[in-house]
């Protein structure tokens, strides 16, 4: 279990300080992470692109990006951090891109109730 230290000041000019570990919230915020991972994977799968491993993907990156990467997502294996990061590419959903290109585009007639 990790923890984690976080310092809290209390009020503007205080200068007494308190620090905390919070083991609850590292745990809480990596169990969100591995949830996440489990539901990209999941929605690749559904979506056939985990069907078939017929391709090989190679390439050189920075051992530091390797690790940090595993470290935040808490997958261990080469091969899962690549198709997790694949699968994430291929089902982006482009979100921010269609709400910037809604703006301004509600019916100024709509009755919102206020």
């Amino acid at each position: 279990m990790t923890k984690t230290a976080v310092r809290i000041r209390r009020g503007r000019g205080s200068v007494g300080k308190r620090t905390r570990t919070l083991p609850k919230l590292a745990e809480k915020l990596q169990v969100r992470r591995l949830a996440r991972i489990k539901a990209v994977l999941q929605r690749a799968e559904e979506s056939g692109l985990r069907a078939e491993k017929d391709a090989r993907i190679a390439g050189r990156v920075s051992a530091d990006l390797i690790k940090k990467a595993k470290a935040r997502t808490g997958l261990t294996s080469d091969t899962e951090l690549v198709e997790f990061a694949l699968a994430n590419v291929a089902l982006e959903d482009n979100f921010a891109e269609t709400f910037r290109k809604t703006r301004g585009t509600v019916d100024p007639t709509l009755k919102l109730g206020f």
